[in-house]
């Protein structure tokens, strides 16, 4: 099979504006920084690992003197509401005029769900996405003007300057997604001294979220000249990285995460249309349902636990995808069987996800068979992963698939 990337001319391009500060003693220049927006009440929000266990905040204090307004250290994995709206609470009584969020992707989207409870003044659920059974999504539209934003990244995250936060409610029994393109940072700092505080452990897992997503969009056959670009580019930093994440000291392969992330990001805005074969689709929604359900799974173990076996299952429903994705992995190349590409790629990525710490099955990752319908129910309904609702139509499959994974 011959799989060439289509160029299209037929595509939009949005730039935001976002200062990007990278190296070593990037954060010196944050007071400039801050002064730059006017602010005089920087609120900072972050982990208690963060906060606790490394001397970044401290080292935030320093340099904002009489600017740093307070502190919120208790934000926890995956942004869970109540921790949003704690925060959202102490930033108001001190009179914050500017965010500051130190941490990785819950710490990120969580800030920017601050920024929204303090300038809208409806409930909180009129505030979310709102999903109408059989009828698109409906984001509200948000006016009210946001504070500024400044991200310090300790781990590359894609939730680094993006518009969309989903936070964790116990009492939905699902994320509460909010959207409001007011809410990208105005800043982002990937200091060298910064990322090093974050435990390999957790530098791998986010490395595998994010090679995970640049491999599933090397399955593709037509882009924007630009989003093309970005996608290779970061795929290319990836298994160029991933070999060095378990290195404490390597700063280089850390700040790669945040440049494959940012990379990933832009291609969106640069007209890349979502990558959609049913691989990227069906993994993408156990993932969630999963990290969700049991809180001791990261979103990079959940997917790289279920690729191989999704793959190799429901692979052929897309051939040409999975010959783009097994050719990017090299293990397959032009004139080779094409039903043989998703099980090439399932056996590679397996060895990939394995140097790095990261499971291949569900067994391995502590977490019982007999949650298999409590995560395929909301899988069922995950309108990112399946905006034509087809999920529904292919239960029993799918949960024979999820099945497997063990």
């Amino acid at each position: 099979m011959n799989n060439p990337v289509a160029s299209s001319l037929d595509f939009r391009v949005v730039s935001y504006p976002v200062r990007v500060y990278s190296g070593q003693d990037a954060l010196e220049s944050l007071p400039a920084e801050v002064g730059r927006h006017r602010a005089k009440r920087a609120f900072v929000v972050c982990g208690r690992s963060v906060s606790r266990n490394t001397p970044l905040v401290a080292h935030i204090r320093d340099l904002l003197g009489e600017r740093f307004a307070g502190l919120y250290d208790e934000m926890g994995k995956d942004s869970p509401i109540e921790d949003v709206v704690a925060a959202a609470d102490k930033a108001r009584a001190a009179g914050a005029d500017l965010l500051i969020a130190v941490g990785a992707g819950s710490v990120l989207q969580g800030t920017r769900v601050v920024a929204v409870l303090l300038a809208e003044k409806e409930p909180v659920e009129q505030l979310i996405t709102q999903y109408p059974p059989g009828r698109p999504a409906i984001s509200p539209k948000l006016m009210a003007p946001k504070l500024p934003i400044i991200n310090v990244l300790t781990v590359g995250s894609s939730a680094q300057n993006r518009a969309g936060s989903a936070v964790k409610s116990e009492s939905l029994g699902r994320r509460m997604e909010f959207f409001d393109p007011k809410t990208r940072p105005v800043a982002l700092y990937w200091d060298n001294d910064a990322l090093l505080t974050a435990p390999t452990s957790m530098v791998c897992a986010s490395g595998g979220a994010i090679y995970w997503r640049a491999i599933m969009n090397m399955g593709y056959t037509q882009a924007a000249p630009l989003a093309d670009f970005a996608r290779r580019q970061a795929f290319e930093l990836m298994s160029r990285a991933l070999p060095r994440l378990n290195d404490p000291r390597d700063v280089a392969a850390r700040n790669d995460l945040c440049l494959a992330t940012f990379l990933q990001n832009r291609e969106v805005d640069d007209g890349g249309a979502p990558v959609r074969h049913w691989v990227s689709r069906v993994v993408y929604a156990f993932a969630s349902s999963l990290f969700n359900l049991h809180g001791h799974v990261s979103q990079g173990a959940a997917h790289c636990a279920l690729t191989p076996t999704v793959m190799r299952r429901l692979g052929n429903r897309d051939p040409q995808e999975m010959c783009a994705i097994a050719k990017a992995l090299g293990v397959w190349k032009e004139g080779d069987p094409v039903a043989d590409a998703p099980f090439r790629a399932a056996d590679q990525l397996e060895k990939v996800f394995a140097s790095i710490g990261m499971p291949a099955t569900l067994g391995s990752l502590d977490v019982p068979q007999s949650s298999v319908d409590a995560i395929l129910e909301p899988s069922l309904k995950n309108f990112n992963a399946d905006p034509k609702q087809e999920f529904v139509k292919e239960r029993d499959l799918l949960r024979e698939v999820l099945v497997a994974a063990w």
